[in-house]
This record gives structure tokens, sequence and C-alpha cells, in this order.
């Protein structure tokens, strides 16, 4: 009869997990990711120039952020493994009387049979939440991209920044060479050549700044990918003001196929399906027993059957299925404000983006060039005298606020693009 029960209890088991062997391949598969930890080796960009495509692809495969989701998704693959597994048999010894002549001894396996439909709510719920990661997953996929699309373009407002810094630098130093050799010739005050140097000094420091704002937008950009001292050479690409701008109806349509909003749906999904985890664990599950009985006194060996399930006279899961009816609700509400949410930050970086990309046009075309114009006349003109050095100060000054207030449109811009691209796929706008 014990061998009868050992038996049936190994055949239960092979039953039992029969489900988790055709899983088991893909837990492997995760055992064997690498671990993300300490000892990882830091990826390191190539000493060559960074186009924006090759920064995206670098961030994409190396973002710390990233593998944080990635983990997220192979977690909930591991669940989704365990709520396919049905309920362990439980193998019992009893010995009662420890006197060779009187002593019985019962050995009973057990099986909890679930029922209510446990194992398939439990099982959706589960493909569920997977579903939410890997929404989670692509939408922080999004949200790097145009992380690196932000920082990629500030990259190069900063390199034109260093650029017109040093150009700045020469007409500054020219201007005050001419300053030099005027009084020299006895035509102006050595009062003139003061003001020049401390204007040159001016702009050595705004040289000073944008040699930093390029180190540190160098820096800001190569962190996407984990690499806190970057090797590229330079950023290569147009800076942008030529950028075109997708219509705010394209924008808006295509929200709907947004990642986020794909994550918001399938939450409410998973939390219907807790709904019905929760209502099916109302329904008692049955134990069936199986055992042998071996009475030394009597000599005789007996079988044993039982059958119980729990009496639902308390607990019947009742606050658990309200609050997961509750938090199906909520979702639902989490949907809709959601959905308002995404769509005010779009309609705002878009206005944001058609303002500045206005801005950066009527600089392009008509501040920038007037503003060089009348600061080179008014240096070649203080040299023949016809001007005061003030006058040059005045529209040096001029010339360089227009030029900050192109680089600051054009950052403007491209950071309104970001916070779109950072919701919406580009392909679809």
């Amino acid at each position: 009869m014990y061998r009868i029960l050992i038996v049936w209890a190994l055949a239960c088991a092979g039953a039992v997990d029969a489900p988790a062997q055709t899983a088991m391949p893909e837990a492997g598969a995760l055992a064997r990711a690498p671990s993300g930890g300490e000892n990882d080796a830091a990826f390191v960009e190539p000493s060559a120039p960074l186009t924006l495509q090759r920064a995206i692809d670098y961030a994409l495969a190396a973002n710390p952020e990233l593998g944080v989701a990635v983990r997220e998704v192979q977690a909930r693959e591991g669940a989704r493994i365990q709520s396919a597994l049905r309920p362990n048999p439980e193998l019992g010894v009893q010995v009662e009387d420890v006197r060779d002549r009187s002593r019985s001894t019962t050995l009973e396996l057990s099986q909890r049979i679930e029922r209510g439909g446990k194992r398939e709510a439990r099982m959706a719920a589960a493909d569920l939440a997977g579903a939410v990661a890997r929404h989670d997953l692509q939408a922080r996929r999004r949200a790097t991209v145009a992380a690196v699309y932000s920082a990629f373009h500030a990259l190069l407002a900063a390199q034109e920044s260093q650029r017109i810094a040093r150009d700045s630098l020469a007409l500054a130093q020219q201007a005050s060479a001419a300053a030099a050799r005027r009084v020299r010739a006895g035509k102006v005050s050595p009062v003139e050549e003061t003001r020049a140097k401390l204007a040159e000094a001016s702009v050595r420091s705004e040289r000073v700044a944008a040699d930093s704002a390029l180190r540190v937008a160098r820096i800001r950009l190569s962190a996407l990918w984990g690499n806190a001292g970057p090797r590229f050479e330079r950023a290569e690409g147009p800076v942008g003001h030529d950028t075109e701008l997708p219509a705010l109806e394209r924008v808006l349509a295509a929200l709907d196929d947004a990642p986020a909003m794909a994550g918001a749906r399938s939450e409410v999904e998973r939390r219907r399906a807790v709904v019905e985890v929760e209502r099916s664990r109302s329904v008692q599950d049955v134990t069936l027993s199986v055992g042998a009985r071996r009475n030394e006194e009597l000599g005789l060996n007996q079988v044993l059957f039982g059958v119980s399930i729990p009496l639902a006279i308390n607990d019947r899961n009742q606050g658990a299925l309200y609050e997961a009816l509750q938090r199906a609700d909520q979702a639902r509400d989490e949907l809709a404000a959601r959905r308002l949410q995404l769509a005010g930050q779009l309609i705002g970086a878009w206005e944001r983006a058609t303002t500045a990309r206005e801005r950066v046009r009527l600089l392009d075309a008509e501040v920038l060039p007037g503003a060089d114009s009348a600061y080179r006349a008014a240096v070649t003109g203080f040299e023949l005298g016809k001007f005061s050095f003030l006058e040059v100060l005045d529209a040096q000054r001029t010339l360089f606020l227009a030029r900050t207030q192109y680089l600051q449109a054009l950052s403007e811009m491209h950071d309104a693009l970001a916070a779109i691209l950072a919701v919406v796929d580009a392909k679809q706008i």
C-alpha cells in the first residue's frame, strides 16, 4: 500500500510540474541574462565623430534606467511562470503510540484541487502585468531617445556657442588692435584703448564660459549611456534652424498609440483581471486525501480516503474583492486623467516649439546678419575715425545679445521637440 501511495505522489508531482517544464527554458534564458551589477563593464563609445543616430544607439544599448525596466520585464516573466503552477501534493506520516505492539502508523497523501478558475485568472493577471512592464519599457526607451535628442542638440548649440565665442574674441582683438593704433597715432584718448581692452577681457570670459558649457554638454550626453568621461571627438549634425515641425493634429492623433497610453490601458485590463482573481478566491478549494494505516495491535492494513473543504462562514474574500473593484475603477479614472495630462503636455510643447522656431527664423534671417554687419561697420568706421569706441561697444553688445538669443531659441525649440518625442513616435507625426 505504501508503495502505491509513493508512486501516486510521484505521478501527481509530474502532472503538476508539466506546465512549468514548457516555460522553464525562458526562465533559464532569464538566468543567463547579464546581472547589471557593479562589476559589469561600463560602455565606452569610440573616439570618433558622433552622430545623433549613433548616440541614440549607444543610449538604447547601455542606458542604466533602461536596464531597470528590462529587469522588470524579466521579473514579470518569472511571475507569469509561477502563476501557471498548480498546488503541490502533501505527504504526511503520523505515528500513534511508541510501543511496538500497539503502534499505529498512518501514511497519507493530500492534493488540493483549485476551484473557481483560480489558475486561469491568476495567469491572465500575470500576462497583463507583463504587458504593463513591456509598455513601460517602450515608454522609457522613447523617453531615452528624447533625452538623447535634447542633449545632442544642446551639445551642437554648445559647440556653436564656442565657435561664436572664438570668432567674437577675434573681432574684439581686432577692435582692440584698432584702438591701440589710433591711440599711438594720437587720434583718440588712451581711455579708448582701455575700453577696448576691457571689452576684449569680457569676451575672453565669455570664451571660458563657452568652453565650460561645452564640457558639461558632452558629459550630459555621454552620461545617457553610462559614461562620465566622453571620448567622442565632437557631435556632427545640423544645428537645426531649418527643423520642420509636425502639425498639432498629427501629434494629438498619435497620442493614442503612445506607449504611455498603451501601458495605462493595459493597467486597466490588469486590474480587471485582479478582480477576477479575487472573485475566484471566494470559491473554496477541495482537498482530496488517500492513505494507509498499519495497526500493529490488530495486525491490519487499512485504506483511508478523505475530502475536506473550508466553510466560508466568516472569510469569503469580500474585502479583497471590494478593494480590487475600486482599484479597477481607479485605473479607468487614471487612464482618462493620463490622456488629458499627456495631451496638455503635447499642446504646450508644440506651442513652445512653434514660438521658438519662429524666433530662430527671425534671428537667423534678419537680426544676426544685421547685427554682424553693424558691428563690422562700427569697427571699420572707428578705424577711419568716423565713430567713437562707445559706438563699437554698443554694436558689439548687440551682436553678442543676438547670438545668445539665437542659441537660446534653438535650445528651447529642440527641448520642446524632445518633450513631444518623449510621448509619441516621430514616425507617426
